[in-house]
């Protein structure tokens, strides 16, 4: 389909490498930060490390281990990568194929190419809105029945995969930080509980088309949830008491740092942007409680970083506690995990 719709690979790249929206709104907004959260998912950062935690290594032997951290980074690399790729082809080929278009265009293309579902499409001069639901039914009416089934099971495989992420992720999460040792059962049965019912609900009592809505929000959330999942891992992954030899260096502790400090920019830049298009003075005072306690958080975790990290002189009171927590000593017969 990328092919077949011939996208233009100059502004492609432009696209890639320089960060612009043009004549965008709240919705676009709101599919960019949606984006960030998609592809950078905060329960993948614990999840990748609960992974690298089962593999067969000999941790006693350093040479080892960091060959190992060597193909760990690459695997992770192509998995992300595959990933971005497959974004880019999604996102080109609807915005090269759909932009612009109207209902009474997609409209004859479907009655053309004896779609049942030419019906989704009003036969009027508004501006086309493709979503989850109605992209697959466009996809078959331009490309043929079999686009059509591809794009449902490719819905169907990523919605598998988000939800084998989200189970791993909550089992480690009980087992390592919150020190529950449930049984599998219990815990599939919570952590699915937890994440299914809303959509149930959704897909019970409103049509198919308020899933993609939940979809954006979900993703926007999990961008607001990155600094949660960002600043903890930068934070032990730069210790040396923590992981010795392997602890990060000066370049990735500063390269992270400003990594988190971005996201949290484009964050509060979209809540900003997002209240204040609501046009809704309880609203505005909502959100702007909500973004006092955010930032709050953020700023703790930031704070208890930059203690861990060297930076005593912010110590004051009881966090010399925090700090010995943060800089726990392991055993030196015991290799870093």
């Amino acid at each position: 389909q990328y092919i077949t719709v011939k996208p233009n690979q100059e502004k492609l790249l432009r696209g890639l490498f320089i960060p612009y929206c043009q004549d965008c709104g709240t919705p676009q907004l709101e599919q960019a930060v949606g984006i960030v959260g998609a592809v950078i998912m905060p329960h993948n950062m614990y999840l990748h490390s609960a992974l690298v935690k089962s593999r067969q290594v000999n941790r006693a032997d350093k040479r080892e281990v960091r060959e190992a951290n060597k193909y760990f980074f690459i695997e992770s690399c192509i998995a992300l990568f595959v990933s971005f790729i497959i974004n880019i082809f999604v996102v080109t080929v609807f915005a090269e194929a759909f932009f612009n278009k109207t209902n009474a265009h997609v409209h004859q293309v479907c009655a053309n190419s004896s779609s049942p579902h030419t019906s989704l499409f009003p036969n009027n001069n508004q501006t086309l809105e493709v979503d989850i639901y109605k992209g697959g039914v466009v996809l078959g009416c331009y490309f043929g029945p079999a686009a059509l089934y591809i794009w449902a099971i490719g819905i169907l495989a990523a919605g598998q995969s988000s939800t084998m992420t989200g189970t791993y992720s909550g089992q480690f999460v009980m087992e390592g930080f919150l020190n529950l040792r449930w049984s599998r059962f219990a815990r599939v049965l919570l952590t699915r509980s937890i994440a299914i019912t809303p959509t149930l609900f959704v897909a019970i009592f409103q049509d198919v088309e308020h899933l993609t809505g939940m979809n954006d929000f979900l993703n926007v959330l999990m961008s607001l949830q990155l600094p949660f999942a960002l600043i903890p891992v930068l934070t032990f992954t730069s210790l040396p008491s923590v992981m010795h030899d392997f602890a990060n260096g000066l370049f990735w502790r500063v390269a992270g740092g400003l990594l988190i400090l971005l996201i949290c920019c484009i964050n509060m830049y979209f809540v900003v942007a997002y209240v204040m298009s609501l046009h809704n003075l309880g609203l505005y005072i909502g959100a702007a409680v909500l973004s006092v306690i955010y930032l709050s958080f953020v700023a703790y975790l930031t704070w208890l970083c930059l203690i861990a990290l060297g930076a005593s002189f912010l110590a004051c009171g009881n966090t010399v506690s925090v700090t010995r927590t943060l800089h726990l000593e392991q055993p030196p017969s015991h290799p870093p995990k």
